[in-house]
């Protein structure tokens, strides 16, 4: 991302950003899934919340 801070203009902004984002090179497929390092919620003796 190009450093859009001293532009002054928010669609000229908006229009740079987008530009710069068309140009990155895409991003690799996930190797874990989203949240793996989550805390997991035990599961607990029924009737008590589980959080």
């Amino acid at each position: 991302m190009p450093n859009t801070k001293n532009v002054e203009d928010k669609l000229e902004r908006k229009k740079i950003k987008r530009t710069a984002r068309k140009k990155a090179a895409p991003k690799a497929a996930r190797t874990t899934p989203r949240g793996s390092n989550k805390k997991k919620a035990k599961k607990l003796t029924r009737g008590q919340s589980k959080r």
